[in-house]
């Protein structure tokens, strides 16, 4: 695994983004986007990634441009940060709890997209980022590091920053167990068919 430098420039966006996928969970996040910035500072805490991104986006119109964008860097960072996945688990659960709140993220590094998302929010904005957008920010991020993604709350509880806060918080401990490396295979590709 190794450390991503990546930049993405649109008529929409200007996004650079460095992801160490063995770092000690420190961020600096600038996304334009306040509480955007601080899912992914608890994604980064909480995968133990280093995270550091500066957004520039047409936030004027809107804020999906911006949200959906970063989910592709993040996404082709990661892939392109695990590699060949030789040694890694692959696979990462977490049923994390956010006070009422309890959330479900799994997911497999098999190199194949596949996103299922089971969440039901009340408010259209948590701060200033659209709830909507949580769907499109894991799709973006699944569909580029070429993941399948599991994400369900099993206790949807009553307050939408809870939901989301657990959603970003779990996603970030399965991921970080997916791809912690396991000695006992750490030259093999974990699959039977010998590729991911």
């Amino acid at each position: 695994m190794k450390i991503t430098k990546l930049s993405r420039k649109t008529n929409e966006t200007e996004i650079k983004i460095y992801l160490n996928l063995e770092g000690k969970g420190k961020s600096r996040i600038n996304t334009g986007i306040g509480f955007f910035n601080h899912m992914l500072e608890l994604f980064s805490k909480n995968s133990l990634f280093d995270l550091e991104i500066e957004s520039k986006g047409d936030l004027i119109v809107d804020d999906h441009h911006t949200v959906e964008d970063i989910g592709i860097v993040i996404g082709e960072a990661i892939q392109k940060g695990v590699g060949n996945k030789k040694g890694i688990s692959r696979y990462g659960t977490m049923i994390l709890p956010m006070d009422e709140v309890l959330a479900l993220v799994s997911l497999d590094f098999a190199g194949r997209f596949a996103f299922v998302y089971d969440v039901d929010f009340t408010r259209e904005k948590v701060g200033d980022m659209s709830t909507e957008l949580v769907y499109d920010f894991f799709k973006a991020v699944a569909e580029n590091a070429k993941l399948n993604l599991h994400i369900k709350l099993l206790n949807n509880g009553r307050n939408d920053h809870h939901r989301i806060e657990a959603i970003f918080k779990a996603f970030g401990r399965a991921i970080r167990n997916a791809i912690e490396i396991d000695d006992r295979i750490k030259n093999e590709i974990p699959s039977t068919k010998g590729v991911l």
